[in-house]
């Protein structure tokens, strides 16, 4: 079960849509939720922009991205209230968003974030929150896209399943969602023919230690060639009608993947429905 369930709060429009899933989770696992906002901004960032040689730097002034992360975190209390959630707290941080979540994560079950939102209290013009957290971060991170308007999530799943042991610690992080689902489905997408980490049947493996958790699952194995596996994976659970995507983050270098793409980088970009993913 999620006992602690940190959400990120910002004054953007997409809020709403994270705060309705992560309300959801909350009540069915009986957890706490943290509501954290940050300012973006610190002391330390006025100080280091006072003694640059080059004179002071234009920044926002720390008092209103103050008043602006309170005022997002009134909101998400009277919102959270709203929706019954029956044990909250808020926090304000004087970080950045990326920082103060991971710092947060080891005393978390769950991290809810939504897509990069750039305008929002304490993002920046080039802003990682999801990828960031889930590659540096200690627990798993649902990853809430714009506009979602369902707050049922971990009803129907569908795994991302390359015997990585990202994937595997994927798995095991959506547990408590797998052990509640409906239907759960592993796909695999264009296994080796020779490789060694999926056995002699690609998913099986995984099927089986999962039916020992009392898990019924199905397994679904694709080898048309597609040139992305992220967007097969996504095409999949949508004609599956699946409401969640759990699947490992970054197998390959984040560098890596910026520069050439990669499974990770498509389900950020292009996912329309939540994807949970631990690194």
């Amino acid at each position: 079960m999620y006992k602690t369930i940190v959400l990120h709060v910002d004054d953007g429009s997409h809020f709403l849509d994270r705060l309705r899933i992560a309300a959801a989770l909350a009540e069915r696992h009986g957890a706490h939720l943290i509501g954290s906002a940050v300012t973006g901004s610190t002391a330390r960032d006025y100080a280091m922009a006072a003694a640059t040689p080059f004179g002071a730097l234009p920044l926002v002034d720390l008092s209103e991205l103050r008043e602006r992360a309170s005022a997002a975190l009134e909101r998400f209390t009277e919102e959270a209230r709203r929706l019954g959630v029956a044990s909250l707290e808020t926090r304000l941080i004087e970080e950045d968003a990326e920082r103060a979540l991971v710092l947060q994560s080891p005393y978390a079950d769950l991290i809810v974030v939504g897509q990069d939102n750039v305008g929002a209290i304490g993002t920046s013009i080039v802003s990682g929150v999801p990828d960031y957290v889930a590659l540096h971060g200690t627990r798993p991170v649902l990853v809430v896209p714009h506009g979602s308007q369902s707050a049922a999530v971990g009803n129907r799943i569908v795994i991302g399943w390359n015997a990585s042991a990202e994937a595997s610690r994927a798995v095991l992080a959506a547990l408590p969602l797998l052990r509640q689902a409906g239907f759960v489905r592993v796909v695999v997408i264009d296994p080796q023919p020779l490789g060694i980490r999926h056995g002699e049947e690609p998913g099986a493996d995984l099927a089986t230690y999962l039916a020992r958790h009392g898990i019924d699952v199905e397994v679904a194995v694709e080898t048309d060639g597609a040139p992305d596996v992220g967007d097969a994976l996504l095409a999949h659970a949508l004609r599956h009608g699946a409401d969640l995507v759990v699947a490992g983050a970054y197998g390959h270098s984040r560098f890596r993947e910026w520069v050439a793409g990669g499974t990770t980088r498509t389900l950020l970009d292009n996912a329309v429905l939540p994807v949970l993913l631990a690194h």
